[in-house]
């Protein structure tokens, strides 16, 4: 038993022979063939807009008495409704010449396919979104406000965002009760970044987490739902915590190039380097023995003896940059004095004049446009106080301290001493045992001599005293040493990390606040 039929897409008409069995998969790696198209999305639909399935098209086909198929050969609109008009682009139509055993039927029995592709059903879904989006802000008082506000500045203030997330989930929580389904809030979180594309996070996997994170429940819509639901009831369930798989206490070793010496070759050269005056001799042995430095980093029971083993940390500078080159290589290591200044500085600056202006922010922003500061400190290091204020510590709950404001937070990442002041009586007085932080040395704030990196209560000396510079072998000592991010900058070097240097973008778990900022300096 055959079957022909015609098959329409644009202008062009074309013939198909179709024997039995009728594999509907056949036929349409046919017409994808025939008429140079990519693989498509086909759905067939009969007279009342009943899709016909593969098993259907071919039970049909095979009907001796299948009477008349009255549908016409119809157009797909955007919205799927059906009408008279010529197909489009990207889409055809196909009439069976012969049914059954081979009989013709009329010119008007016709049975209709679409054939579409599969991102005009993405970006349909996507209007779909952004316009419910955009109707509930249109009938939500204050809404008005969201859309001129992003409109002339393509971005929201923090108070605009908030109103945002508030008049959503109201919505929501109206429509679907203070517990609605997940695939809700995705919606939700998708069509404001459908609505709102300048919001959308670049370097996270879907664009929109930091609304509405499915994998583990968090973002602002998460956020404020589970505040309502606090308002009614006195329990809520606690998600368990996802563990971070990247950052700084991951393990790595270092790039392949990089010949590494044995352990009994490494305890050979960590016996020379305690004793050798050459710093030539002393950085090619560290280079050579970084794997076997990162495997003790990483053993519980060896890496706090780190700086015993390798004493020449303290004394040598540039160790901590050679340590991290190793690791990421060049382009990485200089992506912060690379982009700071000419990619984010100004951005901090700008951001900046959104919160409210305490004295301490203003002389902030001062000095960071600033080409001279006479009081205070420099430029790059008055930027990278005022993102400490842009993402200040989040609070840590109950059985912790209260909340530390953004000032308290500035000295977890630099404290000045005057010159003259006893380096080691500083070290002496640390309470415990403190993240990394900068020691800065000097007449006063704005004329710094010496920058230090502090940690476990050792004062270990940078390559420069160009605070930027400074800042940057920070952030590099905390993956050379395996060390955690300080709790209260969490935040700030974890932006650091997926925006500025780019490592671990996609298994570092980042605050919302973290991913708004960074959508909000990449776009």
């Amino acid at each position: 038993m055959e079957a022909t039929v015609r098959v329409k897409y644009k202008d062009r008409k074309k013939y198909f022979f179709l024997t039995s069995p009728f594999k509907f998969e056949v036929f349409l790696e046919s017409v994808a063939k025939k008429f140079d198209l990519p693989t498509l999305d086909i759905k067939v639909y009969d007279e009342t807009r009943t899709e016909i399935d593969d098993e259907a098209f071919e039970y049909i086909l095979k009907q001796q008495d299948i009477g008349v198929l009255e549908i016409g050969i119809p157009t797909a609109s955007a919205d799927d409704s059906f009408s008279s008009s010529t197909i489009g682009d990207g889409e055809a139509s196909f009439s069976s010449g012969t049914l059954g055993d081979g009989e013709p039927s009329s010119g008007s029995d016709d049975t209709a396919i679409v054939i579409r592709n599969p991102s005009e059903k993405k970006h349909e879904e996507d209007r779909r979104l952004g316009r419910m989006i955009e109707d509930i802000l249109k009938s939500s008082p204050g809404g008005d406000k969201i859309t001129h506000e992003y409109a002339r500045t393509k971005t929201l203030s923090d108070v605009r965002r908030r109103d945002l997330v508030k008049i959503l989930v109201a919505h929501l929580t109206n429509e679907h009760g203070t517990s609605p389904p997940r695939r809700l809030k995705e919606e939700y979180a998708k069509g404001i970044i459908c609505l709102f594309p300048y919001l959308a996070d670049p370097r996270s996997k879907l664009g929109y987490e930091h609304f509405y994170n499915a994998e583990d429940g968090s973002g602002y819509l998460a956020w404020r739902i589970k505040t309502l639901q606090k308002e009614v009831s006195e329990g809520r369930m606690k998600r368990p915590r996802q563990l971070q798989t990247g950052g700084p206490t991951s393990h790595r070793d270092p790039l392949k190039e990089d010949i590494q010496w044995d352990e009994q070759q490494c305890q050979e050269a960590i016996a020379l380097m305690k004793h050798s005056t050459d710093e030539v001799v002393v950085k090619e042995k560290m280079r050579l023995t970084l794997a076997y430095r990162q495997k003790l980093l990483h053993d519980p029971e060896n890496s706090a003896d780190i700086l015993s083993v390798f004493p020449r940390f303290l004394d040598i500078p540039g160790l901590i940059d050679q340590d991290f080159r190793s690791l990421f290589g060049d382009a990485t290591s200089a992506k912060m004095l690379e982009k700071w200044t000419t990619n984010f500085q100004a951005k901090v600056v700008t951001q900046c004049r959104g919160l409210t202006l305490t004295g301490d922010v203003q002389d902030l922003i001062q000095n960071a446009e600033a080409t001279e500061v006479d009081d205070g400190w420099d430029s790059d290091m008055s930027s990278m106080l005022l993102l400490v204020h842009l993402l200040p510590p989040s609070s840590q709950g109950r059985k912790r301290p209260g909340k530390i404001s953004a000032r308290q937070a500035c000295d977890s990442l630099v404290k000045f001493i005057k010159i003259g002041t006893s380096i080691q009586g500083h070290l002496d007085n640390i309470p415990g045992s403190l993240q990394p932080y900068l020691l800065a040395v000097g007449a006063k704030k704005s004329m710094i001599e010496y920058y230090y990196i502090v940690i476990d209560k050792h004062a270990l000396p940078c390559k420069t005293s160009t605070a930027l510079a400074c800042v940057d072998e920070l952030f590099k000592a905390h993956f050379v040493f395996g060390t955690r991010y300080c709790q209260e900058l969490t935040n700030v070097y974890t932006f650091l990390q997926t925006t500025v240097y780019d490592i671990d973008v996609e298994n570092t778990k980042v605050n919302p606040r973290v991913a708004e900022l960074r959508a909000r300096m990449l776009k």
